[in-house]
């Protein structure tokens, strides 16, 4: 039972209010004011800090800072030849090997990620797609040499191939084989980890690359649609599998548009799952991680990126999202200092303990305002989505390169509007300052790929090269079959096999996405 709230003052807060006659609660279906009856009255959001960056031993460094100060879960960055499948010692590697993000290529490196932390004990959020299954892989290879029991074992993988094709372009494979790996994943995660979301289906890099807050919300249900059908079409119980679907949404400056925006979804997306045949209430919500949005920081006046960020953190949780991660002040210039990070940090905490937007549900319901932004924003998706169901869905949309075309069209417009000076970005095209101030840094050392490759080589020195080379014979013929392939990328990877390793045999039987 939630304890009493009150205001500063001493009043009464209700767990929530509604107009005179009106029925639609929080936990209801369809959702749109919250997942959960009692939303953070009961507990707050999963406080996330995105991290990761050089080797896994200084990756691990920052996970115990974030946990000591207060973070309920830890979000994991991986560099880009780790995100496209290859080893530190590959040359597409050079010269990316830990920049972006941390740089995992073995079941190893996996264990030094998470020295001294119990899997069984924290919800992990992994940003990785089209090497997803080989990183889940390597992360219960792990749990299980902790002893843990794998059906407690909570936490995300981003696994969303067609938001890749659309907007960002990490993917390996190409897209209808893309689509079995992920149909695999949520096959396998349905029967050996039942708390696991099996895919975290994202708007928020379709809105980085440009896309408007409707095209964020209609491109992203669509290919949550496209991803439900696609288990269906596997034989999947849709009241099963439907549980383990999250999302992954921006938060811009528009704090109204945004809140509206996270009610909306939820609404569409109960309705979309009912369509198709959910009847448990659970596999019809729509539960999402929020990101604040990186596009919008400036390297101009970077401390000014601490309101935005505290805005859109804002804006995330009067939308009732389930988790968040906010942004570092610095990051338009660089990776986040730990002073970045931690009044990254403190700004959730602040909203959560401080501002008093908890106390009830969906506090911005009944604003004729919000209501109307709900509505329209509503309206301009289903419009968006049916368009693309004419076309054949989002895997057709972007496999004719609609979907990408209209984001680019969108990101034209807005910039131009910029450059115009009719969209005013502080610092930037108004209010500039001729002071220049640079903040700390935090800069990667090239030598790490040294590191890597080094440790690679001493790696296939010392494992058993024979039962290597079984386990990625048997991943190559499953991948030939129909099989799942999550258990013979899991004993590869008990093997030792390497995350390069595992996607060249993948890449042997599927080929390479060309975009």
């Amino acid at each position: 039972m939630s304890q009493e709230k009150k205001t500063s003052s001493g009043f009464s807060v209700d767990r929530i209010y509604k107009a005179a006659g009106s029925q639609e609660d929080a936990g209801k279906f369809p959702f749109t004011r919250g997942v959960r009856s009692d939303m953070y009255r009961g507990r707050p959001w999963t406080m996330r800090q995105y991290a990761g960056f050089s080797t896994a031993e200084e990756s691990n460094k920052r996970y115990h800072f974030l946990l000591n100060q207060g973070t309920t879960g830890l979000s994991v960055a991986f560099d880009l030849p780790t995100q496209i499948g290859y080893d530190s010692d590959h040359p597409m590697s050079e010269g990316e090997v830990g920049k972006v993000g941390v740089a995992i290529d073995s079941l190893e490196d996996m264990e030094r990620l998470f020295d001294g932390i119990q899997l069984e004990n924290i919800s992990t959020s992994m940003t990785i797609n089209a090497s997803a299954s080989s990183l889940l892989a390597m992360y219960v290879a792990l749990a299980k040499k902790q002893g843990a029991d794998l059906s407690q074992l909570a936490g995300t993988i981003q696994n969303d191939l067609l938001k890749e094709y659309a907007a960002r372009g990490t993917y390996i494979y190409p897209v209808r084989p893309s689509m079995r790996i992920i149909t695999d994943i949520f096959e396998w995660c349905s029967q050996e980890l039942p708390k696991w979301n099996t895919i975290s289906i994202s708007g928020y890099h379709i809105r980085e690359a440009g896309a408007t807050a409707a095209q964020e919300l209609a491109f992203t249900l669509a290919n949550g649609k496209a991803y439900a059908q696609a288990a269906l079409d596997k034989g999947l119980d849709i009241d099963v599998f439907g549980k383990r679907l999250s999302f992954f949404f921006n938060a811009h400056n528009q704090v109204f548009e945004e809140v509206a925006k996270f009610r909306a979804a939820r609404r569409m997306w109960a309705h979309i799952m009912k369509d198709l045949g959910a009847t448990d209430d659970k596999a019809m919500m729509l539960r999402f991680h929020t990101q604040t949005g990186g596009s919008t920081l400036t390297a101009q006046q970077p401390e000014n990126n601490i309101a935005r960020v505290t805005l859109q953190a804002l804006a995330a949780v009067l939308g009732g999202t389930q988790s968040l991660h906010t942004n570092g002040y610095d990051e338009a210039l660089n990776l986040p200092t730990e002073k970045a990070a931690q009044i990254a940090l403190r700004t959730q905490q602040i909203i959560a303990f401080e501002s008093g937007v908890t106390d009830t549900v969906d506090p911005l319901a009944g604003s004729h305002y919000i209501e109307h932004l709900t509505d329209t924003i509503e309206a301009a998706a289903w419009e968006l989505l049916k368009k693309m169901d004419d076309m054949g869905g989002a895997v057709a949309c972007v496999e004719s390169g609609w979907m990408q075309e209209q984001i680019a069209r969108s990101s034209y417009e807005y910039q131009k509007d910029v450059e115009a000076g009719e969209q005013i970005v502080v610092g930037v095209n108004r209010f500039q300052s001729t002071q220049k101030e640079a903040p700390a840094s935090f800069k990667i050392d090239d030598a790490i790929r040294l590191t890597q490759s080094q440790r690679l080589a001493e790696l296939k020195t010392k494992r058993n090269s024979k039962r290597v080379q079984e386990a990625l014979q048997e991943l190559e013929a499953a991948a030939k079959g129909t099989d799942n392939l999550m258990p013979c990328i899991l004993k590869a990877v008990e093997e030792y096999a390497t995350l390069g390793e595992i996607s060249d045999c993948l890449r042997v039987v599927f080929g390479e996405y060309q975009g």
